[in-house]
């Protein structure tokens, strides 16, 4: 049997903010993901929808904390899928720490 494929998304929430993982479940507005990533301020993309797509094209501008093994979500209000490549430019912004 083949092991199924990760599905990437961003998570838009109601008052946590944006999150960029894999998505392990979903039941109604809760949504958990794993090897997630808060997108707390990005660049070199219009919106979500853009970054879902194409990425940021400003990595360096991008502030993006450390990723977490696993985060709970609630009140989630938008999912996006996310693309092999946007993916890819998300994953390679580089760790935001104060």
């Amino acid at each position: 049997m083949a092991a199924k494929k990760e599905r990437y998304v961003i998570v838009r929430t109601y008052s946590a903010g944006v999150f960029a993982g894999c998505l392990e479940s979903r039941t109604g507005q809760e949504v958990v993901l794993t090897k997630a990533r808060r997108l707390w301020y990005w660049a070199g993309a219009a919106s979500l929808s853009q970054m879902a797509v194409t990425g940021a094209s400003k990595p360096a501008e991008c502030k993006f904390p450390v990723a977490v093994p696993r985060v709970e979500l609630l009140q989630a209000i938008e999912i996006l899928d996310v693309t092999p490549a946007a993916r890819k430019s998300i994953e390679e912004v580089p760790v935001w720490t104060r």
